[in-house]
């Protein structure tokens, strides 16, 4: 027994838990479709095209997003070590 507000209460918390929560996860699992099956008909298709951007759009745009970030950062990056490299001139 535990009390609330100083009522007491027959419900052990432990036990109410998990009993709750498999309910909880019971109950969202029935509700959701599969949807794994097709999206791989999607990559699977032979189109010619490749795996990185046979999603669409989006695909497309975080692809050519994240080699634009990489060529820049590799820019950046030769830039710095060329500059580290270059000797300071006694002005």
């Amino acid at each position: 027994m535990y009390k609330v507000n100083g009522k007491s209460h027959g419900i052990c918390v432990r036990q109410s838990v998990p009993r709750l929560a498999s309910q909880a996860f019971s109950t969202t699992v029935r509700q959701m479709k599969n949807k794994v099956p097709d999206r791989q008909k999607v990559f699977l298709e032979d189109n010619g095209l490749p795996v990185h951007i046979k999603g669409g759009s989006t695909d497309v745009l975080l692809y050519r997003l994240t080699m634009t970030i990489t060529i820049a950062g590799t820019g950046f990056s030769f830039y710095w070590l060329l500059l580290a490299c270059m000797p300071k001139s006694k002005a």
